[in-house]
């Protein structure tokens, strides 16, 4: 992994409107974790490497590239009249509580993954970012998991409709990022790959080695599903096991990744124990395989992660700084205005340093397979069902 800057320029795709996605106090989703991230970049400085671009309004006809036309309308009439009660489309839940201008909040952040998506195709950036975005469980006919849109697969659409051969998509957050694979799952000229807790313990409930794509696009799918517990040495030994081979044969013309944080053992909504300095670890491994596989052609989306205070910010700072081709020393300070922020708004005691004190290793897959580890054998379960359909062997 290296931690050297790239060439090209790179931006971050953000405006104050994309924390409007908010679906209320006390829901996890909270957009205080956006607006925390980018006070810290910004203090930190990761922003200078970064330009910022404005984040357009998706039209509705971009919408309806992926969603259907009944669910769009849905999405304008309760976000009009968010106190009618109606339960429609997965929205109205309890995870998708309806909120006035959820029509406008959720076409913005696809406007945001868009122009992220144009801003590397067109060639004006190398790298871009939109931490809003990766809502990556949003179905066609559906909001689900938090996701009232799936910003992600208008995004991969619309590099498609642009003339994109093959986009290849990585998921880290630790929900399956189903909806995403479900819209591309018979679409051979889109790659997913999710590694994720495996669906026997966690929503979304699916993702597992066996499901690898439709009759016309099989091995387009590739599911990592890990056990709860599964720490940085797990999981970044299962990463490097299927991710990176898989992604070189396939030789994408854009990578678009996904960055959900709540892998990490302190959020309050799943079971592995990664730390911020294992999430680090795998941007700077994405970032290189961009540059690897797709020309440097690299967009990097948020996702989930509801550690408010002590995760989020850390990790997003450190993919901030990744896409904007300067890494951060983990053993940096936190600022001490940004602490004081947290103190205030919050009553909360921010954390002192960009890392957990770790430095992320693991064994690669080439040293040998351990059939007694549950961790070996998920891992290789997906190598059995996927490898083969790419021309790689599965056992070396």
């Amino acid at each position: 992994m290296t931690e050297t800057s790239c060439p090209g320029p790179a931006t971050v795709v953000f405006d104050d409107g994309l924390t409007a996605y908010d679906f209320g106090a006390g829901h996890p989703m909270s957009p205080l974790r956006v607006d925390l991230t980018m006070r810290l970049s910004r203090e930190l400085g990761v922003l200078e490497h970064l330009r910022a671009v404005d984040a357009p309004m998706a039209d509705l006809d971009l919408v309806a590239t992926v969603h259907d036309d009944a669910l769009i309308e849905a999405v304008a009439r309760m976000g009009r009249e968010p106190g009618a009660g109606e339960e429609a489309f997965g929205l109205g839940t309890d995870d998708n509580p309806v909120f006035r201008g959820m029509d406008v909040a959720a076409a913005h952040v696809v406007g945001a993954t868009v122009e992220a998506c144009r801003q590397v195709w067109s060639g004006e950036s190398l790298h871009s970012v939109n931490v809003t975005g990766g809502l990556h469980h949003a179905m066609p006919d559906r909001a689900s998991g938090f996701c009232v849109y799936n910003d992600v697969a208008v995004g991969i659409r619309w590099l498609l409709d642009q003339g994109a051969q093959k986009v290849a998509y990585v998921d880290v957050d630790v929900h399956h990022g189903d909806g995403v694979e479900a819209i591309f799952y018979d679409d051979p000229r889109v790659l997913t790959i999710s590694l994720h807790e495996s669906g026997q313990f966690l929503f979304p409930g699916t993702g597992f080695a066996g499901d690898t794509g439709g009759p016309d696009a099989k091995g387009s799918a590739v599911n990592v599903a890990l056990p709860p517990g599964t720490s940085d040495e797990g999981w970044l030994r299962a990463f490097h096991a299927v991710v990176p081979p898989v992604l070189r044969e396939f030789a994408p013309d854009v990578l678009v990744t996904q960055h959900g944080c709540d892998s990490h053992a302190d959020d309050p909504l799943a079971d592995l124990t990664l730390t911020v300095d294992g999430q680090r670890a795998s941007y700077l491994a994405l970032h290189d395989l961009a540059h690897e596989v797709a020309g440097g052609r690299w967009v990097a989306l948020g996702g989930g992660g509801y550690a408010v205070v002590g995760v989020v910010p850390r990790s997003w700072s450190h993919l901030l700084a990744v896409v904007g081709g300067a890494p951060l020393d983990p053993a940096t300070l936190t600022p001490p205005g940004w602490r004081e922020h947290v103190m205030e708004l919050l009553g909360a005691t921010a954390p002192l340093r960009l890392t957990e004190g770790r430095t992320p290793t693991y064994r690669p897959w080439e040293e040998g397979y351990d059939p007694d580890s549950w961790l070996d054998r998920l891992v290789q379960a997906t190598r059995t069902a996927t490898f083969p359909l790419h021309g790689l062997d599965p056992v070396l």
